[in-house]
């Protein structure tokens, strides 16, 4: 059982005791990615980490937001929660996580994110082998140093799996997909917790967006969708689920389709990923809840607009991939830069809903 996310004075006390100093080349780290829908992607690393090291235990440096996801990863056996926010560096900081990572005896370090601070964080803890791609021309803090093709870059998961294997050289085309796992007692408990009904279909909405408005899939086309849910089950529970972010909008499908039950900003990501993990199938825009509910092989409608679905596809079973491909895209703005957002727009609730209706009823 993984330990539950303690604070840094907490582990600085445990790392100076037995309970967590390994013996040399016993244990390795990860630094996970920032980005939650990122954190998933990089899971087949570490599936290919444990089956090439099957003896060594795999810690996990991730922030208090990635925290929850790497925790459902069966291969991680240790998450340290960092504070050190994206886009700000404070050497200090640096320097006490650095301290932590040096008593806990790594023989070598994954480091997923492309930013120099993350790459200097295991040099200033002596952590010997230092695996990465160059990204902010990381010369000498990354000493195992991988380059991506940026005219044609890998898919996410496979730009992470790549780094199980020695620079330039050829890996499987063929990787483990994403997976996640959570206890079924876990997600009675949430369910209870949140009132939802373990007997009920269950389907997910995830109308929200980290990256910026132009990958969302409009509300009132959301508000449709929801309304034939319910004519063709009436039993059926659409949960809207999201971040404070995503509250506006989920407020607003729900004023145009009454009677969803709204949960967005009112759960931890551990519970939504507990909610994810029960449902009948999911709907959303291409966002870290997308990548979560594919990690747990739950039937998945994903929609794309200024993105490229082929970049970072959902891996269920169940799945598919809704994009125009229109002649603007994938244009991978953060709001359409001529203003009328067809990619998402002229995808049709009606569309969506041939799709999702043999999904619910099988």
């Amino acid at each position: 059982m993984k330990r539950a996310l303690i604070s840094v004075d907490e582990e600085m006390a445990l790392a100076s005791s037995s309970i967590t100093v390994s013996s040399h080349n016993s244990r390795m780290l990860v630094i996970a990615p920032n980005w939650i829908g990122d954190a998933i992607m990089a899971q087949p690393l570490l599936q290919l980490l444990k089956q090439n090291y099957p003896h060594r235990a795999i810690d996990v440096l991730a922030p208090s937001w990635v925290a929850p996801v790497m925790r459902a990863m069966s291969e991680v056996d240790h998450v340290i929660e960092s504070s050190l926010k994206h886009g700000s560096f404070k050497f200090r900081e640096y320097l006490s996580y650095a301290q932590i990572l040096r008593h806990r005896s790594y023989s070598e370090v994954y480091v997923l994110p492309n930013t120099l601070k993350y790459a200097l964080l295991p040099w200033l803890a002596g952590i010997k082998k230092r695996i990465g791609y160059r990204g902010e021309t990381r010369y000498g803090l990354i000493n195992v140093m991988h380059h991506d093709n940026r005219r044609a870059p890998l898919p996410m998961t496979k730009f992470y799996a790549a780094l199980a294997a020695k620079p330039k050289t050829q890996f499987a085309l063929v990787l483990p997909r994403p997976v996640l796992h959570v206890a079924p007692a876990q997600i009675e408990t949430v369910y209870t917790s949140l009132g939802l009904s373990g007997s009920s279909k269950l389907i997910v909405f995830a109308p929200g967006a980290e990256f910026g408005t132009a990958k969302r899939w409009p509300a009132s086309h959301f508000a449709r969708l929801a309304q034939t849910i319910k004519q063709a089950h009436p039993q059926a529970q659409v949960v809207l689920l999201g971040s404070p972010k995503d509250v506006d909008v989920c407020e607003e499908i729900l004023s145009l389709s009454p009677g969803l039950i709204n949960l967005a900003g009112k759960t931890s990501l551990d519970q939504a990923i507990a909610v994810i993990a029960g449902a009948a199938l999911m709907v959303s825009n291409d966002s870290g809840l997308l990548h979560v509910a594919s990690g747990l092989n739950r039937p998945v409608i994903a929609l794309y607009g200024p993105t490229d679905p082929e970049h970072a596809p959902p891996f269920s079973d169940v799945a598919k991939s809704v994009s125009l491909h229109l002649a603007c895209g994938p244009c991978k703005q953060r709001e359409c830069p001529l203003g009328h957002q067809d990619c998402m727009q002229k995808i049709s609730s009606e569309h969506v809903w041939t799709l999702l209706q043999p999904m619910l009823d099988a």
